[in-house]
Protein backbone atom coordinates (compact mmCIF):
# COMPACT_ATOMS: atom_id res chain seq x y z
CA UNK A 1 0.00 0.00 0.00
CA UNK A 2 1.21 3.42 -0.33
CA UNK A 3 1.19 6.03 2.12
CA UNK A 4 -1.43 7.81 0.85
CA UNK A 5 -3.91 4.53 1.17
CA UNK A 6 -2.10 4.04 4.39
CA UNK A 7 -3.50 7.11 5.73
CA UNK A 8 -7.25 6.66 4.36
CA UNK A 9 -7.49 3.13 5.57
CA UNK A 10 -6.40 4.47 9.25
CA UNK A 11 -8.69 7.39 8.59
CA UNK A 12 -11.81 4.70 7.94
CA UNK A 13 -10.48 2.87 10.97
CA UNK A 14 -10.97 5.65 13.02
CA UNK A 15 -14.13 6.27 11.84
CA UNK A 16 -15.41 3.04 12.30
CA UNK A 17 -14.39 3.17 15.93
CA UNK A 18 -16.21 6.36 16.53
CA UNK A 19 -19.57 5.22 15.88
CA UNK A 20 -21.43 4.12 18.91
CA UNK A 21 -23.18 0.91 19.27
CA UNK A 22 -26.83 1.00 17.88
CA UNK A 23 -25.90 4.44 15.83
CA UNK A 24 -28.19 4.26 12.63
CA UNK A 25 -26.99 6.99 10.85
CA UNK A 26 -27.10 6.94 7.59
CA UNK A 27 -29.74 4.42 7.30
CA UNK A 28 -31.83 5.65 4.20
CA UNK A 29 -34.41 6.73 6.55
CA UNK A 30 -37.56 6.76 3.12
CA UNK A 31 -37.05 3.02 3.76
CA UNK A 32 -38.79 2.78 6.84
CA UNK A 33 -42.34 3.57 6.53
CA UNK A 34 -42.87 0.77 3.76
CA UNK A 35 -40.89 -1.69 6.16
CA UNK A 36 -42.90 -0.60 9.20
CA UNK A 37 -45.83 -0.69 7.67
CA UNK A 38 -45.57 -3.29 5.66
CA UNK A 39 -44.60 -5.47 8.90
CA UNK A 40 -47.52 -4.55 11.10
CA UNK A 41 -50.11 -6.08 8.22
CA UNK A 42 -50.01 -9.17 9.93
CA UNK A 43 -50.03 -8.61 13.61
CA UNK A 44 -52.84 -5.93 13.45
CA UNK A 45 -54.81 -8.65 11.34
CA UNK A 46 -53.54 -11.36 13.81
CA UNK A 47 -55.31 -9.26 16.82
CA UNK A 48 -58.66 -7.49 15.00
CA UNK A 49 -59.93 -10.94 14.74
CA UNK A 50 -60.32 -11.85 18.19
CA UNK A 51 -63.67 -9.10 18.58
CA UNK A 52 -64.95 -10.18 15.00
CA UNK A 53 -65.72 -14.08 15.83
CA UNK A 54 -68.85 -13.81 17.60
CA UNK A 55 -70.49 -11.96 14.92
CA UNK A 56 -69.20 -13.57 11.90
CA UNK A 57 -70.09 -16.71 13.58
CA UNK A 58 -73.75 -15.32 14.07
CA UNK A 59 -73.59 -14.33 10.50
CA UNK A 60 -72.90 -17.42 8.85
CA UNK A 61 -74.72 -19.45 11.64
CA UNK A 62 -70.72 -21.11 12.40
CA UNK A 63 -70.26 -22.14 16.43
CA UNK A 64 -67.21 -21.61 17.65
CA UNK A 65 -65.51 -24.79 16.60
CA UNK A 66 -65.66 -23.31 12.90
CA UNK A 67 -64.69 -19.34 13.34
CA UNK A 68 -61.49 -20.59 14.98
CA UNK A 69 -60.15 -21.60 11.24
CA UNK A 70 -60.45 -17.98 10.69
CA UNK A 71 -57.09 -17.56 13.10
CA UNK A 72 -55.74 -20.90 12.18
CA UNK A 73 -56.07 -20.33 8.46
CA UNK A 74 -53.71 -17.46 9.45
CA UNK A 75 -51.52 -18.58 11.33
CA UNK A 76 -50.95 -21.87 9.14
CA UNK A 77 -50.45 -19.85 5.91
CA UNK A 78 -48.00 -17.29 7.62
CA UNK A 79 -45.86 -20.14 9.65
CA UNK A 80 -45.40 -21.65 6.28
CA UNK A 81 -45.53 -18.51 3.83
CA UNK A 82 -42.40 -16.72 5.88
CA UNK A 83 -39.70 -19.00 4.91
CA UNK A 84 -40.54 -19.71 1.54
CA UNK A 85 -41.09 -15.94 0.54
CA UNK A 86 -38.01 -15.13 2.33
CA UNK A 87 -36.39 -17.60 0.52
CA UNK A 88 -37.72 -15.60 -2.77
CA UNK A 89 -36.26 -12.44 -1.17
CA UNK A 90 -32.92 -13.53 -0.45
CA UNK A 91 -33.13 -14.79 -4.19
CA UNK A 92 -35.18 -12.33 -6.09
CA UNK A 93 -34.60 -8.75 -4.04
CA UNK A 94 -37.13 -7.45 -1.66
CA UNK A 95 -38.96 -4.97 -3.42
CA UNK A 96 -40.60 -7.33 -6.25
CA UNK A 97 -41.62 -9.59 -3.14
CA UNK A 98 -43.26 -6.76 -0.85
CA UNK A 99 -44.70 -5.73 -3.83
CA UNK A 100 -46.50 -8.69 -4.64
CA UNK A 101 -47.63 -9.39 -1.07
CA UNK A 102 -49.02 -6.29 -0.52
CA UNK A 103 -51.02 -6.73 -3.44
CA UNK A 104 -52.26 -9.78 -2.20
CA UNK A 105 -53.13 -8.46 1.21
CA UNK A 106 -55.50 -5.80 -0.84
CA UNK A 107 -57.04 -8.40 -3.07
CA UNK A 108 -57.72 -10.86 0.44
CA UNK A 109 -59.32 -7.67 1.71
CA UNK A 110 -61.54 -7.71 -1.24
CA UNK A 111 -62.60 -10.94 -1.15
CA UNK A 112 -63.28 -11.49 2.34
CA UNK A 113 -65.51 -8.23 2.11
CA UNK A 114 -67.78 -9.50 -0.62
CA UNK A 115 -67.40 -13.41 0.73
CA UNK A 116 -71.23 -14.93 0.48
CA UNK A 117 -69.74 -17.96 2.48
CA UNK A 118 -67.62 -18.97 5.66
CA UNK A 119 -65.68 -21.31 3.45
CA UNK A 120 -64.62 -18.21 1.04
CA UNK A 121 -64.11 -15.96 4.14
CA UNK A 122 -61.60 -18.82 5.12
CA UNK A 123 -60.22 -18.53 1.94
CA UNK A 124 -59.40 -15.07 2.29
CA UNK A 125 -57.62 -15.32 5.46
CA UNK A 126 -55.07 -17.98 3.80
CA UNK A 127 -54.53 -15.18 1.28
CA UNK A 128 -54.23 -12.81 3.38
CA UNK A 129 -51.53 -15.04 5.54
CA UNK A 130 -49.66 -16.00 2.37
CA UNK A 131 -49.41 -11.98 1.59
CA UNK A 132 -48.44 -10.46 4.88
CA UNK A 133 -45.35 -13.04 4.73
CA UNK A 134 -43.47 -10.88 2.36
CA UNK A 135 -43.07 -7.77 4.50
CA UNK A 136 -41.13 -8.77 7.58
CA UNK A 137 -38.58 -10.93 5.66
CA UNK A 138 -37.95 -7.97 2.70
CA UNK A 139 -37.64 -5.70 5.81
CA UNK A 140 -34.52 -7.81 7.56
CA UNK A 141 -33.18 -7.73 4.11
CA UNK A 142 -32.94 -3.80 3.83
CA UNK A 143 -31.67 -3.46 6.92
CA UNK A 144 -28.62 -5.91 6.27
CA UNK A 145 -28.33 -4.62 3.09
CA UNK A 146 -28.49 -1.30 4.83
CA UNK A 147 -25.50 -2.09 7.34
CA UNK A 148 -23.22 -3.13 4.70
CA UNK A 149 -23.80 -0.04 2.66
CA UNK A 150 -23.50 2.12 5.81
CA UNK A 151 -20.97 -0.07 7.53
CA UNK A 152 -22.85 -0.37 10.93
CA UNK A 153 -22.91 -3.52 11.64
CA UNK A 154 -26.02 -3.18 14.66
CA UNK A 155 -28.73 -0.68 13.58
CA UNK A 156 -30.35 -1.81 16.47
CA UNK A 157 -32.42 1.29 15.95
CA UNK A 158 -34.06 0.51 13.05
CA UNK A 159 -34.53 -3.42 14.36
CA UNK A 160 -36.47 -1.82 17.55
CA UNK A 161 -39.01 0.52 15.41
CA UNK A 162 -39.74 -2.97 13.68
CA UNK A 163 -40.82 -4.77 17.09
CA UNK A 164 -42.04 -2.13 18.97
CA UNK A 165 -44.59 -1.21 15.68
CA UNK A 166 -45.52 -4.98 15.47
CA UNK A 167 -46.14 -4.69 19.24
CA UNK A 168 -48.00 -1.78 19.35
CA UNK A 169 -50.27 -2.82 16.66
CA UNK A 170 -50.95 -6.11 18.26
CA UNK A 171 -52.20 -4.08 21.72
CA UNK A 172 -54.47 -1.95 19.67
CA UNK A 173 -55.73 -4.56 16.89
CA UNK A 174 -58.45 -5.27 19.05
CA UNK A 175 -59.40 -1.82 19.80
CA UNK A 176 -59.39 -0.84 16.44
CA UNK A 177 -61.30 -4.41 15.12
CA UNK A 178 -64.11 -3.30 18.17
CA UNK A 179 -64.66 0.33 16.71
CA UNK A 180 -64.42 -0.67 12.93
CA UNK A 181 -66.66 -3.12 13.71
CA UNK A 182 -69.28 -0.93 15.52
CA UNK A 183 -68.84 1.57 12.62
CA UNK A 184 -69.65 -0.63 9.48
CA UNK A 185 -69.76 -4.57 10.93
CA UNK A 186 -67.29 -6.68 10.97
CA UNK A 187 -66.58 -7.14 7.37
CA UNK A 188 -64.85 -3.65 7.43
CA UNK A 189 -61.88 -5.38 9.89
CA UNK A 190 -60.97 -6.92 5.98
CA UNK A 191 -62.05 -3.88 4.08
CA UNK A 192 -59.26 -1.83 5.97
CA UNK A 193 -57.09 -4.02 4.23
CA UNK A 194 -57.50 -2.20 0.82
CA UNK A 195 -56.33 1.22 1.83
CA UNK A 196 -53.47 -0.28 4.07
CA UNK A 197 -52.10 -2.21 0.88
CA UNK A 198 -52.47 1.14 -1.50
CA UNK A 199 -50.44 2.91 0.88
CA UNK A 200 -47.95 0.02 1.27
CA UNK A 201 -47.39 -0.16 -2.75
CA UNK A 202 -47.49 3.77 -3.30
CA UNK A 203 -44.69 3.73 -0.34
CA UNK A 204 -42.95 0.53 -2.14
CA UNK A 205 -42.68 1.51 -5.49
CA UNK A 206 -41.82 5.32 -4.37
CA UNK A 207 -39.13 4.23 -2.45
CA UNK A 208 -37.86 0.48 -2.10
CA UNK A 209 -34.54 0.45 -3.86
CA UNK A 210 -34.55 -1.87 -7.44
CA UNK A 211 -32.11 -4.43 -7.04
CA UNK A 212 -30.76 -7.51 -9.08
CA UNK A 213 -31.65 -10.89 -8.80
CA UNK A 214 -28.95 -12.16 -6.32
CA UNK A 215 -29.53 -15.81 -7.45
CA UNK A 216 -27.12 -17.40 -9.56
CA UNK A 217 -27.83 -18.90 -13.61
CA UNK A 218 -29.01 -22.39 -12.95
CA UNK A 219 -30.11 -22.33 -9.44
CA UNK A 220 -33.33 -23.26 -9.35
CA UNK A 221 -36.06 -23.08 -6.67
CA UNK A 222 -36.21 -25.91 -4.85
CA UNK A 223 -40.44 -27.08 -5.10
CA UNK A 224 -40.08 -30.20 -3.53
CA UNK A 225 -38.37 -29.55 -0.60
CA UNK A 226 -40.89 -26.43 -0.16
CA UNK A 227 -43.50 -28.94 -0.57
CA UNK A 228 -42.20 -31.21 2.11
CA UNK A 229 -41.79 -28.59 4.37
CA UNK A 230 -45.44 -27.24 4.15
CA UNK A 231 -47.07 -30.84 4.48
CA UNK A 232 -44.38 -31.20 7.85
CA UNK A 233 -45.83 -27.88 9.05
CA UNK A 234 -49.03 -28.53 8.15
CA UNK A 235 -49.88 -31.33 9.86
CA UNK A 236 -48.11 -31.27 12.92
CA UNK A 237 -49.55 -27.97 13.60
CA UNK A 238 -53.18 -29.54 13.34
CA UNK A 239 -52.26 -32.17 15.54
CA UNK A 240 -50.57 -29.78 18.32
CA UNK A 241 -53.58 -27.73 17.64
CA UNK A 242 -56.26 -30.18 18.33
CA UNK A 243 -54.67 -33.46 19.28
CA UNK A 244 -56.52 -36.60 19.65
CA UNK A 245 -56.07 -40.17 19.14
CA UNK A 246 -58.79 -40.00 15.61
CA UNK A 247 -55.75 -37.96 13.86
CA UNK A 248 -52.91 -40.63 14.66
CA UNK A 249 -52.26 -40.05 10.90
CA UNK A 250 -51.39 -36.24 11.16
CA UNK A 251 -48.02 -37.03 13.21
CA UNK A 252 -47.42 -40.01 11.42
CA UNK A 253 -47.46 -37.72 8.17
CA UNK A 254 -45.53 -34.77 9.42
CA UNK A 255 -43.01 -37.72 10.26
CA UNK A 256 -42.58 -39.14 6.67
CA UNK A 257 -42.60 -35.81 5.54
CA UNK A 258 -40.06 -34.68 7.88
CA UNK A 259 -37.37 -37.42 6.55
CA UNK A 260 -38.39 -37.21 3.31
CA UNK A 261 -37.72 -33.10 3.58
CA UNK A 262 -34.33 -33.71 5.65
CA UNK A 263 -33.33 -36.38 2.42
CA UNK A 264 -34.05 -33.79 0.19
CA UNK A 265 -32.61 -30.92 1.45
CA UNK A 266 -28.98 -32.40 2.64
CA UNK A 267 -28.84 -33.64 -1.69
CA UNK A 268 -30.21 -30.62 -3.58
CA UNK A 269 -28.04 -28.34 -5.45
CA UNK A 270 -29.95 -25.33 -4.18
CA UNK A 271 -32.14 -26.37 -0.79
CA UNK A 272 -34.28 -24.34 -0.08
CA UNK A 273 -33.11 -24.79 3.44
CA UNK A 274 -29.41 -25.58 3.97
CA UNK A 275 -29.49 -27.86 6.66
CA UNK A 276 -26.36 -28.80 7.02
CA UNK A 277 -24.91 -25.39 6.93
CA UNK A 278 -28.21 -24.52 9.73
CA UNK A 279 -26.67 -27.96 12.19
CA UNK A 280 -23.75 -26.01 11.89
CA UNK A 281 -25.22 -22.81 13.49
CA UNK A 282 -25.92 -23.88 17.01
CA UNK A 283 -26.19 -20.21 18.01
CA UNK A 284 -28.72 -19.39 15.49
CA UNK A 285 -30.26 -22.91 16.12
CA UNK A 286 -30.37 -21.88 20.35
CA UNK A 287 -31.95 -18.89 19.18
CA UNK A 288 -34.60 -20.51 17.32
CA UNK A 289 -35.13 -22.47 20.03
CA UNK A 290 -35.38 -19.95 22.27
CA UNK A 291 -38.23 -18.14 19.84
CA UNK A 292 -40.53 -21.79 20.50
CA UNK A 293 -39.91 -21.46 24.18
CA UNK A 294 -40.50 -17.87 24.65
CA UNK A 295 -43.45 -17.21 22.72
CA UNK A 296 -45.14 -20.42 23.87
CA UNK A 297 -45.33 -18.63 26.97
CA UNK A 298 -46.14 -15.22 25.75
CA UNK A 299 -49.08 -16.96 24.08
CA UNK A 300 -49.99 -19.43 26.84
CA UNK A 301 -50.62 -16.18 29.35
CA UNK A 302 -52.60 -14.48 27.01
CA UNK A 303 -54.94 -16.93 26.17
CA UNK A 304 -54.83 -19.11 29.53
CA UNK A 305 -54.38 -16.04 31.68
CA UNK A 306 -56.99 -14.05 29.86
CA UNK A 307 -59.88 -16.68 30.12
CA UNK A 308 -58.92 -17.52 33.82
CA UNK A 309 -59.75 -13.98 34.66
CA UNK A 310 -63.17 -14.47 33.16
CA UNK A 311 -64.16 -17.76 34.20
CA UNK A 312 -61.88 -18.61 37.25
CA UNK A 313 -61.79 -15.12 38.76
CA UNK A 314 -65.23 -14.41 37.59
CA UNK A 315 -64.14 -10.86 35.35
CA UNK A 316 -66.10 -9.33 32.83
CA UNK A 317 -64.64 -9.51 29.41
CA UNK A 318 -64.18 -5.62 29.48
CA UNK A 319 -62.80 -5.72 33.33
CA UNK A 320 -60.41 -8.58 32.16
CA UNK A 321 -59.10 -6.09 29.35
CA UNK A 322 -58.51 -3.63 31.09
CA UNK A 323 -56.10 -6.05 33.51
CA UNK A 324 -54.26 -6.87 30.96
CA UNK A 325 -53.36 -3.32 29.41
CA UNK A 326 -50.52 -2.78 31.48
CA UNK A 327 -48.82 -6.28 30.29
CA UNK A 328 -49.12 -4.48 27.11
CA UNK A 329 -47.70 -1.15 28.16
CA UNK A 330 -44.78 -2.55 30.10
CA UNK A 331 -43.89 -4.57 27.21
CA UNK A 332 -43.95 -1.64 24.95
CA UNK A 333 -42.13 0.49 27.79
CA UNK A 334 -39.29 -2.10 27.82
CA UNK A 335 -38.77 -2.44 24.44
CA UNK A 336 -38.56 1.15 23.60
CA UNK A 337 -36.16 1.91 26.79
CA UNK A 338 -34.19 -1.28 25.78
CA UNK A 339 -34.28 -1.50 22.19
CA UNK A 340 -31.01 1.07 20.95
CA UNK A 341 -28.78 -1.08 23.55
CA UNK A 342 -27.06 -3.84 21.22
CA UNK A 343 -26.54 -6.39 24.34
CA UNK A 344 -28.75 -9.39 23.50
CA UNK A 345 -27.80 -11.93 26.63
CA UNK A 346 -28.57 -9.57 29.44
CA UNK A 347 -32.01 -9.01 27.58
CA UNK A 348 -32.64 -12.51 27.77
CA UNK A 349 -31.23 -13.59 30.84
CA UNK A 350 -33.51 -10.24 32.72
CA UNK A 351 -36.70 -11.75 30.45
CA UNK A 352 -36.08 -15.56 31.83
CA UNK A 353 -35.82 -14.20 35.01
CA UNK A 354 -38.80 -12.11 35.25
CA UNK A 355 -40.76 -14.53 33.54
CA UNK A 356 -39.81 -17.00 36.38
CA UNK A 357 -40.96 -14.40 38.56
CA UNK A 358 -44.35 -14.12 36.83
CA UNK A 359 -45.35 -18.12 36.79
CA UNK A 360 -44.49 -18.17 40.57
CA UNK A 361 -46.62 -15.28 40.87
CA UNK A 362 -49.33 -16.92 39.29
CA UNK A 363 -48.91 -19.82 41.55
CA UNK A 364 -50.68 -16.81 43.88
CA UNK A 365 -53.68 -16.03 41.68
CA UNK A 366 -56.83 -17.77 43.12
CA UNK A 367 -60.87 -16.70 42.82
CA UNK A 368 -60.22 -14.04 45.76
CA UNK A 369 -56.88 -12.79 44.80
CA UNK A 370 -57.30 -8.76 45.13
CA UNK A 371 -57.44 -6.65 41.63
CA UNK A 372 -54.34 -5.41 42.34
CA UNK A 373 -51.97 -8.95 42.67
CA UNK A 374 -53.62 -9.68 39.04
CA UNK A 375 -52.51 -6.31 37.44
CA UNK A 376 -48.77 -6.55 38.99
CA UNK A 377 -48.96 -10.26 37.09
CA UNK A 378 -49.83 -8.60 34.53
CA UNK A 379 -46.96 -6.09 34.35
CA UNK A 380 -44.27 -8.51 34.99
CA UNK A 381 -45.21 -11.00 32.43
CA UNK A 382 -44.84 -7.80 29.92
CA UNK A 383 -41.40 -7.56 30.54
CA UNK A 384 -40.02 -10.76 28.99
CA UNK A 385 -42.46 -9.89 26.27
CA UNK A 386 -40.56 -6.92 25.86
CA UNK A 387 -37.46 -8.34 26.06
CA UNK A 388 -37.32 -11.81 24.86
CA UNK A 389 -38.49 -11.55 21.36
CA UNK A 390 -36.56 -8.02 20.24
CA UNK A 391 -33.25 -9.75 21.53
CA UNK A 392 -34.08 -12.93 19.34
CA UNK A 393 -34.28 -10.63 16.41
CA UNK A 394 -31.34 -8.97 17.24
CA UNK A 395 -29.15 -12.24 17.73
CA UNK A 396 -30.63 -13.73 14.29
CA UNK A 397 -29.95 -10.41 12.94
CA UNK A 398 -26.17 -11.48 13.55
CA UNK A 399 -26.29 -15.30 13.52
CA UNK A 400 -27.41 -16.08 9.94
CA UNK A 401 -25.87 -15.89 7.05
CA UNK A 402 -26.57 -12.24 5.30
CA UNK A 403 -27.19 -14.06 2.10
CA UNK A 404 -29.94 -15.31 3.53
CA UNK A 405 -31.24 -12.96 5.94
CA UNK A 406 -34.58 -13.01 4.70
CA UNK A 407 -35.27 -16.81 4.56
CA UNK A 408 -33.93 -16.92 8.27
CA UNK A 409 -36.05 -13.91 9.45
CA UNK A 410 -38.73 -16.09 8.15
CA UNK A 411 -38.39 -19.18 10.16
CA UNK A 412 -37.68 -16.77 12.73
CA UNK A 413 -41.61 -16.00 12.83
CA UNK A 414 -42.56 -19.67 11.61
CA UNK A 415 -41.04 -20.72 15.45
CA UNK A 416 -43.06 -17.97 16.71
CA UNK A 417 -46.23 -19.46 15.49
CA UNK A 418 -44.94 -22.94 16.25
CA UNK A 419 -45.09 -21.50 19.82
CA UNK A 420 -48.52 -20.03 19.43
CA UNK A 421 -49.62 -23.17 18.46
CA UNK A 422 -48.12 -25.35 21.51
CA UNK A 423 -49.52 -22.22 23.83
CA UNK A 424 -53.02 -23.09 22.23
CA UNK A 425 -52.44 -26.86 22.83
CA UNK A 426 -51.03 -26.50 26.17
CA UNK A 427 -54.20 -24.53 27.74
CA UNK A 428 -56.55 -27.15 26.04
CA UNK A 429 -54.25 -29.57 27.83
CA UNK A 430 -55.07 -27.33 31.25
CA UNK A 431 -58.21 -26.43 31.18
CA UNK A 432 -59.99 -29.34 29.83
CA UNK A 433 -63.33 -28.49 31.65
CA UNK A 434 -62.60 -24.95 32.16
CA UNK A 435 -60.81 -21.98 33.30
CA UNK A 436 -60.06 -23.51 36.98
CA UNK A 437 -57.63 -22.34 39.26
CA UNK A 438 -55.88 -25.17 39.57
CA UNK A 439 -55.68 -25.48 35.99
CA UNK A 440 -53.87 -21.93 35.94
CA UNK A 441 -51.22 -23.31 38.37
CA UNK A 442 -50.05 -26.28 36.20
CA UNK A 443 -50.16 -23.67 32.90
CA UNK A 444 -47.45 -21.43 35.38
CA UNK A 445 -45.99 -24.73 36.11
CA UNK A 446 -45.23 -26.06 32.37
CA UNK A 447 -44.29 -21.91 31.60
CA UNK A 448 -42.04 -22.04 34.55
CA UNK A 449 -39.95 -24.90 32.80
CA UNK A 450 -39.68 -23.00 29.53
CA UNK A 451 -38.14 -19.99 31.43
CA UNK A 452 -35.92 -22.61 32.47
CA UNK A 453 -34.82 -23.44 29.72
CA UNK A 454 -34.08 -19.95 27.52
CA UNK A 455 -31.68 -19.14 30.93
CA UNK A 456 -30.21 -22.29 30.50
CA UNK A 457 -29.50 -21.59 26.32
CA UNK A 458 -28.72 -18.30 27.16
CA UNK A 459 -25.84 -19.05 29.64
CA UNK A 460 -24.65 -21.81 27.47
CA UNK A 461 -24.34 -19.31 24.47
CA UNK A 462 -20.80 -17.77 24.48
CA UNK A 463 -21.28 -15.96 21.43
CA UNK A 464 -24.55 -13.86 22.59
CA UNK A 465 -21.91 -11.80 24.71
CA UNK A 466 -19.66 -10.94 21.41
CA UNK A 467 -23.05 -9.05 19.78
CA UNK A 468 -23.20 -5.70 19.39
CA UNK A 469 -19.15 -5.11 19.60
CA UNK A 470 -18.61 -5.94 16.22
CA UNK A 471 -17.30 -3.53 14.10
CA UNK A 472 -17.10 -5.29 10.59
CA UNK A 473 -20.47 -5.96 8.32
CA UNK A 474 -21.01 -8.96 6.33
CA UNK A 475 -19.70 -11.42 8.50
CA UNK A 476 -22.34 -13.49 10.68
CA UNK A 477 -21.43 -13.90 14.49
CA UNK A 478 -22.28 -16.73 15.95
CA UNK A 479 -21.18 -19.11 13.30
Amino acid sequence: MTGPSIRLARLRARLQESRKPGDDGGFNRRLLAPMVLGSVLNPINSSMIAVALVPVGTAFGAPPAETAWLVTALYLATAIGQPVIGRLVDGYGPRRLYLAGTALVGLSGLVGALAPSFGLLVVARVLLGIGTSAAYPAAMHLTRSEAERTGRSSPTGVLTALAVANQTVAVVGPTLGGLLIGLGGWRTIFVINVPLSLACLVLGAARLPVAPPRRKSGDRLDHAGIGLFAVLLLAAMLFVMKPSSALWYLPVLAVLAGVGFALRETRARSPFIDLRALARNRPLLATYLRQVLGYTATYAFLYGYTQWLEEGRGLSAATAGLALLPLSLSALAVSSLTGRNPAVRGKLVIGAAVQTAACAALLLAGSASPLTLLVAVGVLAGVPQGLIGLANQTALYHQADPAAIASAAGLLRTFMYLGAMAASAANAAFFPHGATTGGLHHLALFMLGGAALIFLLTLSDRSLGRMGRATTTGAAEGN
